[in-house]
């Protein structure tokens, strides 16, 4: 019996150091577990409770035009924030505080009342001014935390390429928002320890951490150009009551963007942020996120790819009767008379349907969509801006003759304003396809650069010698009524465009028009195009609606930057030949009177009368000045 008693007290023994063990093993890895793998968490938990901080926004960094000027700045504002437990006199606090932000006393009250958090936030973006009367009143419990603010100097200028911040100052559109990692910073923190209330302890350590600043941008745009483009587009808007105008001035040898604008635009400085429907449609970059049938200015693309493909030469001739049958269907040139015998050159010039349905028939579908995909059609550019479309072809497997006709005129396929831009300076550069760009550098505060883009040749589309005859080709087709007189005394070379807008598959009976040009018109510095959306003054031509606006454009730059005339001797245009009133009057009769004045015309419609006319009667116009005649049945 004893020897069991003690074989059953040293079981006993036994067991008890084992649970013993594992109790202590249990209490080690807890341990671990606490101080180790979850000891960074707890900590934060710990001073989250011991403190109580007030964050240090990061100052924004600066956004620059090519030549330093500031677009986009930031500036002190202070966040004013409450801790309820430490408020004394919440009425009088609420009624001091509710007066100088401009801000309803109850919600106020109930904000400085409310003991069941540690802070509250009354209000951001306070003015240095506001601030100084909050501090200087000593209000207890009522706290100021520096934040910055986003200031646009130019107010419109380029709304929806800069875009803008949030309240809390984070990009939200535009180049703000692209780029919203490299401009916003670091935030910084001012930390007090406090009781178990969460009131601050006097006398009590504290700790600063500063902010970083984020860093600064150059961007490609040049800001003169800039503010001329966009004073044009608002004219343009006015004059011609469009829905929409959008430009792009592109440096055609490297793909440095130097001016992009839309209209309508707004005050940066002022976002209406009420309609956010209306908000969203108007920061649209129509240039790089809208798409569009391009019309007539899509023709240089055509001859391009044709010349290169040796398909076309300057001496084929054609003959246009004012239309092609292709797959059993009509495809109507512009003039629907016909334009008769041309060259090449003429089929250009005079925007010749006709010729560009036979160019595109001849290159064929493969090789067509060859030169597409080199030109990066139905892909994007890898601009750096959010958003951008990669535009819209057709399935290759699902064209027919018809569609590929169409497609060489410009219809039947959508591109974006830069997508075309940037290949028709491929046409005119010496045939190099460029990646545009809009920033091109990024840098610290001590002027250390992080990033710097340069130009990025894509591919090489067509050869130098294509690359000439296109820009003969442009600068004869501006010089209808004599070399040097698009603007007078310069060598400019370029395409208008007009297409009709289609909605549910059906002609919407609106329009948009075009114009892509390029100055000097061999080795092109500056190539400029201009899109109007659904002109709403009558005229929808591209050469009325737009190509006016194009030679403002080029007018502006060249006395920005000084440039000399090309040709000294050229002759000056005397606007000395009046527009007649032709309205009602034969056709026949119509083009003999605007021959005998020296006057150019096209015809667009059928019919043997002239139901309308532009310019109107009366405009001052130039001798070899082209007009038009709309004609229809008397």
């Amino acid at each position: 019996m004893e020897n069991f008693n003690l074989h059953s007290l040293r079981k006993r023994i036994v067991a008890v150091i084992i649970l013993i063990a594992i109790l202590a093993s249990l209490i080690v890895v807890r341990l671990f577990y606490v101080q180790v793998i979850n000891g960074g968490y707890l900590q934060q938990k710990a001073l989250d409770q011991w403190t109580r901080d007030l964050p240090l926004s990061a100052e924004r960094g600066t956004i620059y035009d090519r030549n330093g000027s500031s677009l986009a700045v930031s500036y002190t504002t202070y966040n004013v924030y409450s801790r309820g437990r430490q408020v004394k006199d919440e009425v009088e606090t609420a009624k001091f505080l509710s007066d100088v932000l401009c801000a309803d006393y109850n919600t106020i009250l109930t904000k400085v009342s409310n003991v069941n958090v540690s802070e509250v936030l009354l209000k951001m973006q306070v003015s240095k001014e506001d601030a100084i009367k909050i501090y200087n009143k000593s209000l207890p419990g009522i706290y100021l935390s520096e934040s910055v603010s986003r200031y646009y100097p130019y107010g419109n200028l380029m709304t929806q390429i800069l875009g803008f911040t949030t309240v809390d100052n984070t990009g939200q559109a535009g180049l703000e928002a692209y780029y919203n990692d490299i401009l916003k910073g670091i935030e910084g923190y001012s930390l007090v320890q406090s009781d178990l209330q969460g009131k601050e302890i006097y006398n009590s350590l504290n700790s600063y951490m500063p902010s970083t600043p984020g860093f600064n941008i150059d961007m490609t745009i040049d800001a003169n150009i800039q503010l001329s483009v966009e004073q044009t587009l608002e004219k343009l808007m006015t004059e011609q009551k469009a829905k929409s105008a959008s430009a792009i001035v592109m440096d055609p040898n490297t793909g440095e963007i130097l001016a992009m604008s839309c209209k309508p635009s707004f005050d940066l400085n002022a976002v209406p942020r009420d309609d956010v429907n209306s908000l969203m449609e108007m920061m649209k970059n129509q240039t790089i996120v809208s798409v569009y049938e391009p019309g007539s200015t899509f023709k240089i693309l055509t001859m391009a790819s044709c010349l290169n493909e040796g398909v076309a030469h300057l001496s084929d001739t054609f003959y246009c009767p004012g239309y092609n049958i292709v797959d059993g269907q009509k495809i109507k040139c512009w003039k629907s008379v016909g334009h008769g015998s041309e060259t090449l050159t003429d089929g250009l010039c005079n925007s010749c349907n006709t010729v560009f349905t036979t160019l595109a028939l001849r290159m064929g579908l493969e090789k067509m969509y060859s030169y597409f995909d080199s030109f990066g059609l139905g892909k994007q550019t890898g601009i750096d801006f959010l958003g951008e479309s990669a535009g819209i072809i057709m399935d290759k497997n699902s064209v027919k003759n018809v569609d590929l006709a169409r497609m060489g005129f410009g219809q039947a396929i959508a591109v974006t304003p830069l997508q075309l831009i940037t290949a028709i300076s491929a046409c005119v550069n010496g045939g190099k396809l460029l990646k545009p760009y809009l920033v091109s550098k990024i840098y610290n505060d001590e002027g250390i650069v992080i990033e710097e883009n340069m130009p990025t040749v894509v591919g090489q589309v067509v050869s130098e010698e294509v690359s000439h005859i296109i820009c003969d080709m442009l600068e004869e087709t501006v010089s209808k009524a004599g070399k040097y007189t698009f603007v007078e005394g310069y060598e400019i070379g370029g395409k208008t465009g007009t297409t009709q807008k289609y909605a549910d598959g059906k002609i919407a009976g609106t329009y948009i028009s075009s114009f892509c040009g390029m100055y000097p018109a061999h080795n092109p510095k500056y190539i400029v195009l201009i899109v109007v959306d659904e002109p709403g003054t009558g005229a929808y031509y591209g050469s009325v609606v737009a190509s006016p606006y194009a030679k403002e454009i080029f007018s502006s730059i060249i006395k920005l930057k000084n440039y000399a005339p090309d040709d000294e001797k050229y002759v000056s245009l005397v606007r000395d030949v009046a527009m007649p009133n032709l309205i009602g009057k034969s056709l026949t009769s119509a083009c003999n009177e605007l021959l005998n004045l020296g006057l150019n015309y096209e015809i667009q419609g059928d019919g043997g009368f002239v139901v309308s006319q532009l310019p109107p009667a009366g405009t001052m116009l130039y001798k070899g000045q082209s007009v038009y005649l709309i004609v229809g049945d008397g």
